[in-house]
């Protein structure tokens, strides 16, 4: 588990490809104070395993489910990766329940300046992602807890304000319109969702968007 509070921004040293099949090794520091084998740690918000490490690096893999789902597969050596290690049970909560069970990726279609933010605005490559977003909710992109601030269900985006310091200590700062991020959505939002289908005796294929509306008629509100 993780809270989406990105740790420190490490660098992709090697990658070793074999089909959708992958073994990379990163450039940390602070994650590798304490690092054991086995270990889970979160990059670009994908939780992996440590199979290998130094004191300057650590290896994971990535199966071909991961290869497919995520962003990682198109990453290459000297990328800048976000990095977390799994939260400790007495450790404070800055962010929200994190899994690091990528649902899929999205396409960055904007970035505005408005003020002091930066306002990015996210299209899901699976428009039913958008079922799990909420406004004022919470999403992670690329391992980052984010607060949605508007979703436009027509046209299939959503949009996130960055503060300052969280462009400057995570890979959002180097992304552009047209590139792809990783999308983890709200764990809470997923399971009332899926109760709620079982509920109806539906398919979720079959649901609805998660709304207010929604939960307050299955007695949730």
């Amino acid at each position: 588990m993780f809270t989406g509070l990105i740790e420190e921004m490490g660098v992709l040293r090697s990658v070793q490809r074999q089909g959708e099949a992958m073994i990379l090794s990163i450039s940390a520091a602070k994650v590798l104070t304490d690092v054991k084998m086995g270990d889970s740690i979160s990059v670009n918000g994908v939780c992996l395993t440590v199979v290998a490490f130094d004191r300057n690096t650590f290896s994971v893999d990535i199966m071909p489910e991961t290869y497919r789902l995520t962003n990682l597969n198109s990453i290459q050596p000297g990328s800048p990766l976000n990095l977390e290690r799994a939260m400790m049970a007495g450790g404070r909560f800055g962010g929200h329940l994190v899994q690091g069970h990528v649902d899929g990726t999205g396409t960055i279609r904007g970035k505005t300046s408005e003020a002091n933010a930066v306002v990015y605005t996210i299209e899901p490559n699976n428009p039913r992602l958008l079922r799990h977003v909420v406004e004022q909710g919470s999403v992670t992109l690329d391992g980052i807890s984010l607060t949605v601030v508007s979703i436009d269900g027509e046209g299939g985006k959503f949009t996130v304000s960055i503060i300052p310091h969280t462009l400057r200590e995570t890979v959002l700062q180097y992304k552009d319109a047209g590139e792809t991020i990783n999308i983890e959505c709200d764990i809470l939002g997923k399971y009332v969702d899926h109760l709620l289908s079982m509920r109806e005796g539906q398919p979720v294929s079959k649901q609805g968007r998660l709304t207010e509306s929604v939960l307050r008629d299955n007695g949730f509100m």
